[in-house]
């Protein structure tokens, strides 16, 4: 019997091409299994492995091959595949059910909105959900916040997790916390998540805010098109961590001002179509009356717009009244 690519474990040693050295560079820069060789791009792979880039193009093939990346499937073999995909409660039964369920794994969910609008409250009780049982809406999992404007707060976590019943000091435990000091440290970090969820059970990603950095280092038209660029390599760094993992992203993301815009609320997310185009999920967070917000779904594959009202409380984040 002829043992199938599901029933072998290949190694990257098995990929024609790579022997102990270029191995050992690979797996040094986070490139330590096929899938993640397969979903690589030639250039990166020649870049951190030393070798040409069409020789790391032969590698990158032989890795889909063996990963089974890149074929055409079926509407029904993605429909099974798509049974893999998680729900992590927001919290809110508002908020889950104006997502269809909750955070979605395998998918960048981003909210946006101006300062207080509640995008980084949001942030802190996911990261408190997703260490819940599995029976309670959790993945019973730890977490990797990127923080990049220094807004994690432990002290919130702590009043989080006593409303929802939860030990404080084990939920802080399964939070990994990095302060990213400009974009290029943040797109590091991003990359690096990888070697703590071979350490770790990270099931949910945060960055908290997605574009600070890229806004405040990269200013004028002149410098637009290097933002945008190393803005997409990032988004999609996230992407392919939670597709690699099974894992929730979520990010916030600043709003400007929109001179043109006369009528309705004069703001736009920053980022683009970059963002824009990357982003599963986007959902625009306005402040209401008596610490409500307004939760608009404005972008999804599947779901159709709407919005919802949830609560800012000392608890967390709550369904409005």
């Amino acid at each position: 019997m002829v043992e199938s690519k599901e029933q072998k474990k290949y190694t990257i040693e098995d990929l024609p091409g790579v022997g102990e050295a270029t191995a050992e560079k690979l797996r040094e820069n986070g490139y330590d299994d096929v899938m993640t060789i397969a979903v690589a791009s030639p250039k990166d792979l020649s870049d951190v492995a030393g070798i040409a880039e069409g020789n790391a193009s032969k590698i990158i093939a032989a890795a889909r091959k063996y990963a089974d990346v890149g074929n055409f499937e079926t509407g029904e073999e993605i429909l099974e595949r798509r049974r893999e995909v998680k729900k992590l409660t927001t919290g809110s039964k508002n908020l889950d059910n104006l997502l269809g369920g909750g955070f979605e794994t395998q998918s960048i969910t981003e909210f946006f909105g101006e300062f207080g609008s509640g995008k980084t409250q949001i942030m802190h009780q996911a990261a408190v959900n997703a260490t819940m049982p599995v029976e309670n809406g959790g993945f019973d999992s730890d977490v990797l916040i990127i923080d990049t404007e220094n807004t994690f707060r432990p002290e919130r976590i702590i009043q989080m997790s006593k409303f929802r019943g939860l030990d404080p000091d084990k939920v802080l435990k399964r939070i990994h916390v990095a302060r990213a000091y400009n974009s290029h440290h943040q797109i590091l970090l991003a990359e690096r998540a990888s070697e703590l969820a071979k350490e770790f059970p990270i099931k949910l990603l945060i960055v908290d805010s997605l574009t600070s950095h890229f806004r405040s280092e990269y200013m004028g038209r002149g410098s637009l098109a290097e933002r945008q660029q190393l803005l997409n390599r990032h988004m999609h760094d996230l992407l392919k961590f939670g597709t690699i993992y099974n894992a929730v992203i979520t990010v916030t993301n600043q709003v400007s001002a929109r001179p043109d815009v006369f009528f309705g609320d004069p703001t736009a997310p920053i980022g683009g179509n970059v963002v824009g185009h990357t982003a599963t999920f986007r959902i625009y967070l306005r402040k209401s009356k008596g610490g409500k917000r307004i939760a608009r779904l404005i972008d999804s594959p599947y779901l159709p717009e709407g919005e919802t009202v949830i609560q800012i409380s000392e608890d967390g984040v709550i369904d409005g009244v």
